[in-house]
């Protein structure tokens, strides 16, 4: 298997930006998921996830630029994360008083409604959401939502029909022809070793399938809905997540056995 494709987001929800090369520790991509728009009134981080509150996060993007972040809005407006202002700006248009938040205090909670009611029922709809606690298997204080990096295989992708992008992916793997699709589900507890074009070694672990929420379906920016980005999932790879439940899953979360720099075109084995 070898890289195609890297991918960082740092900020929640937003769209990403994509890179040659990534440094990788045991907290994730570096830049990736530093920030979160939080609503000041809950104090739940923001996110797609919750279509009906906050889809419209995925019409922004964000990207690193002289070490800080960047927002650009819809309208093509560049905003300083770090400038005070940008809190206003962001409350104003998501109809919501929200704060960027650089930091994931403990307990951090995100709304999530089953995508089997987003898609019953509608973006707009109003429908149960279960609250859950982000970055449980992650150390130190991003806003991922549960493992540091997140992986995704070409023969999913192909099998689904769908632009990586769709599923927030770190990383797009290129697999050999006739690879299964959904063959993330047996590399639960293996290692995935990166080789570098340097020689250097970068190890992940791969701990769980990646559960999807209704976010795939969603736009993102000038992409239109998809909602056979889920569908598929519910038809053909439902998985018992430890943990989780039987969910719909595409991909699977790694958690970082040694670190260090990811590039495109890198050679990647399972062990």
């Amino acid at each position: 298997m070898r890289i195609t494709t890297l991918r960082r987001y740092p900020v929640k929800s937003m769209l990403g930006e994509q890179v040659a090369e990534a440094r990788v520790d045991a907290s994730g991509l570096a830049f990736d998921r530093v920030l979160a728009v939080v609503d000041r009134t809950t104090d739940i981080v923001a996110t797609a996830k919750h279509p009906r509150l906050w889809r419209d996060l995925l019409k922004y993007s964000a990207r690193i630029d002289d070490g800080g972040v960047r927002i650009t809005t819809p309208s093509g407006r560049a905003l300083d994360a770090a400038d005070p202002d940008t809190d206003r700006v962001l409350s104003e248009a998501l109809g919501r008083p929200v704060r960027v938040c650089s930091e994931r205090p403990d307990g951090a909670t995100v709304e999530r409604p089953a995508p089997e009611d987003v898609l019953e029922h509608g973006v707009d709809a109003v429908v149960e959401a279960a609250t859950l606690e982000i970055g449980q298997g992650t150390p130190g204080t991003t806003f991922v939502d549960y493992a540091p990096v997140h992986l995704i295989t070409s023969a999913t992708l192909d099998e689904v029909g769908v632009e990586n992008v769709r599923y927030r992916p770190n990383v797009v793997l290129e697999t050999p022809p006739g690879t299964a699709p959904f063959v993330e589900n047996d590399w639960i507890g293996r290692e995935l070793e990166v080789r570098g074009a340097d020689g250097a070694r970068t190890t992940l672990r791969v701990s769980l399938p990646t559960p999807r929420c209704s976010v795939p379906t969603l736009e993102h920016g000038t992409l239109p809905r998809a909602t056979h980005a889920v569908r598929t999932l519910m038809r053909s790879n439902r998985v018992d997540v430890p943990g989780f439940g039987v969910l719909p899953c595409a991909g699977c979360y790694a958690e970082v056995g040694t670190g260090g720099v990811l590039r495109v075109g890198d050679e990647v084995a399972l062990r």
